[in-house]
């Protein structure tokens, strides 16, 4: 029969104390020993099977962390070339669809010129919405094709004053401005690592945006500000417009989404989806805020990396 090893030793000293004797120092110190070194060497044993244990486990980790890695990089890789063909085909098939475009209009144009004093009314307005309609699909297909360079542009990242961009971008815009009441409120705006090709492209969209959707107003206001969000800039333009209702703000930035009927605001619904393009190509998001009658507001940021944040604040 085994026995353990204390109990070994609490047999052999009932066994002395039964017959009237007391245990040898001896005798019960080498009992200890022995009790003491097979502990030790059990203890061994459990650590070596613990420490086993955590090597195993810490090797499957590392085996699926890496086997993830590599899946998230082939995702990656699958998802660049998908989008890459995406634009190309989008660039391909506006392209191709100029030149049939142009006929159509050509010879509606030809037609009007040479029959439009004969034409009967009924035929005069089928000649005038064939007219506007190629007009809209020319716009349409600009509008595919911005898109597409902006996805085809590669970015270019070097420090730009914000304040020059967007002073820029409102002398060029003086003619939509003509024979209103406008009303810019510019702050302080910082420097960033940022290419300022595209992103004078996404303020010149959202202040034509905030223009159009004024022209109701007797006095625009258009809003430019920068604030301090988690460390970063982030870029906010607000204006006075009609505004819209923020159950349907995830259509703002889909593309030939529209939230107002064209007979009261022109456009193709491309604008804001060119923003938001930019933004995503600089690491940042962008969004908006907005009710009924009562204006929009669209933030945007940049990725921290990109971003070398100035002063931030103070009105000009």
């Amino acid at each position: 029969m085994n026995h353990c090893p204390l109990a070994v030793v609490a047999e052999a000293q009932l066994a002395l104390q039964t017959e009237g004797l007391s245990p040898r120092p001896a005798t019960l110190n080498q009992s200890r020993l022995a009790v003491e070194t097979q502990t030790i060497m059990l203890q061994s044993a459990l650590d070596s099977i613990s420490e086993g244990s955590i090597t195993t486990d810490e090797n499957d980790i590392r085996t699926l962390n890496h086997e993830l890695e590599s899946r998230v990089l082939e995702r990656t890789a699958q998802l660049q070339r998908a989008n890459q063909e995406l634009e190309s085909f989008s660039y391909s098939v506006s392209h191709d669809l100029r030149a049939p475009l142009r006929h159509i209009a050509g010879f509606a144009q030809m037609l009007q010129q040479e029959f439009g004093a004969t034409l009967e009314p009924a035929a005069r307005r089928y000649l005038d919405r064939i007219q506007a309609g190629t007009q809209q699909m020319g716009r349409l297909i600009d509008g595919l094709l911005s898109l597409a360079r902006i996805g085809n542009h590669p970015i270019c990242l070097m420090s730009t004053p914000l304040d020059a961009i967007v002073s820029e971008t409102i002398s060029m815009l003086e003619p939509d401005c003509a024979g209103r009441h406008v009303s810019w409120k510019i702050a302080s705006l910082p420097a960033v690592a940022c290419d300022p090709v595209l992103i004078r492209q996404v303020f010149q969209n959202l202040f034509s945006n905030a223009l159009k959707f004024t022209r109701t107003r007797h006095t625009a206001l258009v809003d430019v500000s920068c604030q301090e969000n988690n460390g970063q800039p982030l870029f906010v333009v607000r204006d006075n417009g009609i505004g819209f209702d923020l159950k349907y703000a995830d259509k703002l930035f889909a593309v030939f989404q529209r939230l107002h009927r064209e007979e009261d605001f022109e456009g193709t619904g491309v604008g804001l989806a060119i923003v938001q393009r930019i933004v995503h190509k600089h690491g940042g998001e962008v969004w908006a805020e907005g009710e009924p009658n009562r204006g929009a507001t669209f933030f945007f940021t940049l990725s921290r990396l990109a971003s070398t944040a100035a002063t931030v604040g103070g009105n000009s």
